[in-house]
C-alpha cells in the first residue's frame, strides 16, 4: 500500500436543493469554518444524530458508492458527461468538501486547480499569494523563491505580480493559477477543465505543461472534455455517468467507451421543464435534433447525404442580438469545426421574446465517416454574454457505402483525415509516342 497516493473508498456525496450557498468566503471565513465544523459535527453528534445527515429537503446523489485507487506517479483522466460527478469528486478528493459517506485517504501534498484562482486571496497581490499558496503547501520560503521567477514568466504577469489578484483579468488570473499548481511541485496535482478555458496558444502551453509534470513522476488527477488531450496525457482513465463509476481503465478504452456508447447521447435530446433546461437569463436550449434531409430524426446518415442540426431554444428577453453556434467534433475529442449563425435576416437584429429553431445544414460528401458530437451553444452579443454551452448535445454517426460518387473513389480501404469533401479531379493524357516523337 507504500505506492498507494490516492485511496477512495465508496464515496457518495449528496446535495440538498434550493440551498443558498456562500461561494464568496473571505480567508477569515474559511479558517473560521476549518475551527468551527469539528464543534459543530461533535454537537451533532451529542445530539444523536449522524454526523453526515442532511435535513430532509430535496436532495440529489452527485456521487454514488464509488472506490478507486490511484497508484503514485499516475496519470488519470477523469471524463463524462456535463453532471456526472466529474468536479464534485475533485472537489471531495481535494478536501473542499467532505463526503457524506465513505473515506478518502491521500498520501502527498495535493495542488488544486478547479476553478479559476481557485486558492487566491482576492485582497493579495499575485505575489503573496504565489507564497501563500507555496506555504499551504508546506515549502519553505526559499523553495518558493527558486520557483517564483519561473512560475511569473509563465503566467506573463511580470507587470502585474504587486497588484491584488482582485483587479486581475480572468485569462491573468487563469495563467497565474495554472502556473502555481503546476510549478510549486506538489506530489499530486489536480486539475478539472483547464485547457475549457484562455487562447489557443495559452491552452498549448498548458497541455505542454500538464505533460511535463505527468513525466516528473507526480500524481495527477485530470479532469477534461478534450479527449485527444486525455489519451495524450492520461495512461489511465475513469469514467462517470450519473454519480457513479462507469469503467475504469487504459485511456484508449475508456475514451472508446465513452464515445460510442451513446452514455448521455443521441439523435435528439429535449429539455421541457424550463427551469432545468441550460441556459442564462436571455436564452434558454430546449431541444437539440439531427435531422434528415426529408426531415427525419435519426443517429446514422450516409456519408454522401446532407444532414441538418437543429437547435430549438427559448428567448426570455427582448432586445438582445444573440449568435447561436455549434461545435463538431469527431470521436477523439477533436473539434472539426465550428459554424455560427449566419442568416441574414438576424444579423445584428435584437430578437423578440418567443420560441426559435435554428437550423445548419451540412452537405453530404463534407465529414468524414464515424461517430461524431455535436455542442449547442448561444451567445448574446454586445455585450458578450454566454447563455448556453452543451456539450456533446447530440451524436450521430457518418457511415460511408462505398458506392460511386463519393470521395473514395476505387479505394476501400481505411481513409484518414478529419473530413472527406468531394473535389473536382482533372487528368491530362499524353501518349508515349508522342512524347517519343519530341
Amino acid at each position: 500500500m507504500n505506492d498507494i497516493a490516492i485511496q477512495v473508498e465508496k464515496i457518495s456525496k449528496i446535495f440538498q436543493l434550493g440551498r443558498k450557498q456562500n461561494k464568496n468566503k473571505t480567508l477569515r471565513d474559511t479558517l473560521a469554518d476549518t475551527f468551527t465544523t469539528p464543534i459543530r459535527k461533535v454537537g451533532k453528534l451529542l445530539r444523536g444524530e449522524p454526523a453526515g445527515a442532511v435535513e430532509p429537503d430535496e436532495t440529489i446523489w452527485a456521487l454514488r458508492d464509488i472506490s478507486f485507487d490511484v497508484k503514485q506517479g499516475e496519470v488519470v483522466g477523469i471524463i463524462g458527461r456535463n453532471g456526472a460527478g466529474k468536479s464534485t469528486l475533485l472537489k471531495v478528493l481535494s478536501r473542499i468538501t467532505d463526503p457524506t459517506e465513505g473515506v478518502v485517504t491521500i498520501h502527498g501534498r495535493i495542488g488544486s486547480l478547479l476553478e479559476v484562482g481557485t486558492g487566491f486571496h482576492q485582497e493579495l497581490s499575485g505575489r503573496e499569494n504565489i507564497f501563500l499558496n507555496g506555504a499551504i503547501l508546506g515549502m519553505k520560503k526559499t523553495e518558493i523563491e527558486k520557483k517564483f521567477d519561473e512560475i511569473v514568466a509563465f503566467a506573463e504577469v511580470e507587470k502585474f505580480i504587486d497588484t491584488p489578484v482582485k483587479h486581475y483579468s480572468s485569462g491573468m488570473y487563469l495563467r497565474l493559477a495554472f502556473g502555481v499548481a503546476a510549478h510549486l511541485e506538489p506530489e499530486i496535482l489536480i486539475v478539472d477543465e483547464v485547457l475549457a478555458v484562455g487562447d489557443s496558444r495559452f491552452q498549448k502551453k498548458c497541455l505542454n505543461k500538464m505533460e511535463d509534470v505527468g513525466k516528473t513522476g507526480r500524481t495527477v488527477l485530470f479532469v477534461s472534455h478534450n479527449m485527444s488531450a486525455i489519451t495524450r496525457l492520461c495512461q489511465r482513465a475513469i469514467l462517470l455517468d450519473g454519480g457513479r463509476l462507469v469503467h475504469d481503465g487504459p485511456s484508449h478504452e475508456v475514451v472508446g467507451l465513452y464515445m460510442h456508447s451513446g452514455v448521455g447521447t443521441t439523435a435528439a435530446r429535449e429539455w421541457p421543464d424550463i427551469t432545468k433546461a441550460p441556459g442564462g437569463e436571455v436564452s434558454r436550449l430546449r431541444a437539440v435534433r439531427v435531422r434528415t434531409e426529408d426531415g427525419q430524426i435519426t443517429d446514422n446518415i450516409n456519408i454522401g447525404h446532407p444532414v441538418a442540426i437543429e437547435m430549438e431554444y427559448d428567448v426570455l428577453k427582448s432586445g438582445y442580438v444573440l449568435l447561436p453556434y455549434q461545435h463538431v467534433f469527431n470521436d477523439e475529442g477533436v473539434n472539426i469545426f465550428q459554424v455560427h449563425d449566419t442568416d441574414p435576416a438576424w444579423k445584428n437584429r435584437p430578437r423578440p421574446a418567443g420560441r426559435y429553431v435554428s437550423t445548419v445544414w451540412i452537405p453530404g460528401n463534407f465529414l468524414s465517416d464515424g461517430m461524431l458530437f455535436v455542442t449547442s451553444g448561444i451567445t448574446a452579443l454586445n455585450p458578450i454574454v454566454p447563455q448556453f454551452f452543451e456539450r456533446d448535445a447530440v451524436a450521430f454517426q457518418v457511415t460511408d457505402s462505398s458506392k460511386d460518387g463519393l470521395a473514395r473513389g476505387d479505394w476501400s480501404g481505411k481513409m484518414g483525415g478529419l473530413v472527406r469533401p468531394l473535389l473536382k479531379w482533372n487528368t491530362q493524357f499524353t501518349t508515349n509516342e508522342h512524347n517519343n516523337n519530341k
